[in-house]
């Protein structure tokens, strides 16, 4: 019988981004099962990461739950998100969701959109 190897994540929170992600939840008047992201054609750099309330869970979701948030991944985005960490900063002029991607090989001079590759197999049995 073969044996299963374990699944990698196809995303991790930071401490902060699971905080922020909470307290929206939190707040927002309608409920919210999760939050859902994905990715999508455009920018300059070609593609765009995003981000928007689910009411419900799709059949093909992908789920993750961690620290206390539940997020599901669009499946079309998966290959192209597999190892991202997704975090929450501030700064003088801006607080936002950032996104380190082991997939992304560049970005646009103004950060709205990137350039990803989809995972390669042997990055996802590492």
């Amino acid at each position: 019988m073969a044996s299963t190897r374990p699944r990698p994540k196809v995303m991790t929170l930071s401490d902060a981004a699971a905080a922020r992600v909470s307290e929206i939840m939190a707040n927002n008047e309608k409920p919210i099962a999760a939050l859902k992201v994905g990715v999508k054609n455009g920018g300059c750099a070609g593609m765009s990461y995003t981000m928007e309330w689910a009411e419900s869970i799709g059949k093909f979701d992908e789920i993750i739950e961690e620290k206390g948030v539940r997020l599901v991944i669009d499946p079309k985005a998966v290959l192209f998100l597999l190892g991202t960490e997704m975090d929450f900063e501030t700064t003088k002029l801006s607080s936002n969701f950032v996104f380190r991607n082991p997939n992304q090989t560049s970005a646009c001079g103004c950060g709205e959109s990137v350039a990803i590759e989809p995972a390669k197999p042997e990055a996802a049995e590492a």
